[in-house]
């Protein structure tokens, strides 16, 4: 992830330790994400008495989100969690006339 925004130049880490709570964030993730492979199992499979299918199944459902659950923890915690915080275009270094026409 950048340190700063790309556009405005705005620090993502607002604090030392801010994306501390995105942790919890991505535990709630990972916690929906784990049901939902296991419904979905359960419906494709039919079996309920098999644990190793549901275990296996599951950590690599987990694994292979991980970068998911890493990015968008960040992107729920900055945009949606986080009071004040939004984009000011008046400080954006894009040129906004430049693909315009006129």
């Amino acid at each position: 992830m950048h340190i700063y925004c790309p556009h405005c130049e705005f620090k993502f880490e607002r604090e030392p330790g801010y994306f501390y709570v995105s942790m919890f964030v991505s535990y709630a993730f990972n916690v929906a994400q784990m049901i939902t492979i296991a419904v979905a199992t359960y419906i494709l499979t039919g079996n309920l008495e098999n644990v190793w299918l549901y275990l296996v199944t599951i950590f690599i459902g987990v694994f292979l989100l991980a970068p998911f659950n890493y990015r968008y923890s960040r992107v729920v915690l900055l945009y949606w969690l986080s009071p004040g915080l939004h984009y000011d275009p008046a400080k954006s270094k894009d040129d906004p006339y430049k693909y315009s026409e006129g």
